[in-house]
């Protein structure tokens, strides 16, 4: 089998938007390989019974998933378990196809393993999506769906745009998120506030009662993203997705002046913020860490502030399959160390007196 080290090298001779064209035609593939499939997944899907969980109505048999805007139409799926994730997210996914934003739109710096992207929610739309998911339903992990709004479609029509968008895959999908803090399409944070997010929780907790999730931006203060998780919550949110991208330019020191910086550099400012979110709502709801995990210390620290479950993105571009083993292998030995028996014992264990 390859070393992905001597595949990367290949890859990242291409534009970096190719690079990924070309991995989705190779993952889409997979499937039709079973021997190989079945082999790389016996290599690279960690389950344990320290790392199970069930979330949802689900049983996730390890805490690492793939963040959504990899796998954009659902097209990548089944090779999911072969790269070793418990879960995968799908998406953003509008209700109409749209192109996205102009190209370049997507910038890799492997010296400190970030990405920058302002992709804007290019996507084949929902019904297009919805079809590729009833193609391979039942899935063999937990797949999420995430959510936003077209492009052109004013902000106060906005919630029209994410009913839709539950309607159609509130009965394919294990769990839903509402995004909101994608910084790629124009005034989509500007949703970021309580009177939305009321309005949209209120409005899928009427439509279904399949799981749904908020995902914000780290580009808040402590007081305010506690405050609008607060009222996702309160209004029917069943979890927090914490942090999408930063458009904090200074993390990377030739960055473009455009999208959302991903990976490494985003550590530090993910983690500070789910750490003030997982102290107020570890014991309220789930919680979801992502934004810069890259090793096993790293996501035991987001589990520890009170995260069920952890994503990746960036990381898996610069590491490869490898990477989920390597996490949830090294998380079964730091969970031993510790004295747990299983995962959800250290769930906010930062905040638990003794």
């Amino acid at each position: 089998m390859l070393d992905y080290e001597f595949i990367k090298k290949i890859m990242f001779n291409f534009e970096p938007e190719t690079a990924h064209n070309i991995a989705e035609c190779g993952l889409r593939a997979l499937p039709y390989c079973k021997p190989l499939n079945d082999c790389m997944a016996k290599r690279n899907f960690v389950s344990d019974s320290i790392l199970r969980q069930n979330i949802f109505g689900k049983t996730f048999y390890n805490p690492i998933g793939l963040g959504a805007g990899f796998d954009k139409n659902a097209t990548m799926v089944q090779s999911m378990k072969a790269m070793g994730f418990g879960h995968t997210e799908i998406g953003t996914m509008t209700p109409r196809a749209q192109s996205g934003n102009a190209k370049p739109r997507l910038f890799r710096y492997p010296e400190i393993e970030s990405i920058q992207n302002a992709m804007g929610f290019n996507n084949k739309g929902s019904y297009a999506v919805m079809q590729n998911l009833q193609k391979i339903f039942p899935y063999d992990i937990v797949v999420g769906a995430s959510i936003g709004k077209n492009k052109n479609t004013p902000d106060k029509e906005a919630l029209n745009d994410y009913k839709d968008l539950i309607n159609v895959f509130k009965d394919i999908a294990d769990y839903l998120v509402v995004n909101i803090s994608s910084p790629n399409t124009p005034n989509l944070r500007d949703l970021q506030n309580e009177e939305f997010i009321k309005d949209v929780f209120s409005m899928a907790k009427e439509i279904t009662q399949t799981p749904i999730l908020l995902k914000i931006a780290p580009d808040m203060s402590d007081e305010v993203a506690i405050e609008l998780c607060n009222t996702a919550i309160k209004y029917g949110a069943d979890g927090i997705i914490a942090t999408n991208t930063t458009q904090d330019y200074s993390l990377i020191s030739n960055a473009q002046n455009f999208g959302g910086i991903s990976g490494k550099v985003l550590s530090e400012k993910s983690y500070s913020l789910f750490k003030a979110i997982g102290k107020e709502l570890h014991d309220k709801t789930t919680l979801i860490s992502v934004g810069g995990i890259s090793d096993a210390k790293d996501a035991y620290r987001r589990i520890k502030a009170g995260a069920s479950l952890v994503q990746i993105l960036s990381g898996f571009i610069f590491k490869g399959p490898s990477m989920c083993k390597n996490i949830n292998e090294d998380l079964i030995q730091l969970l031993k160390d510790d004295g747990y028996q299983n995962i959800s014992e250290a769930i906010g264990a930062d905040f638990k007196t003794n």
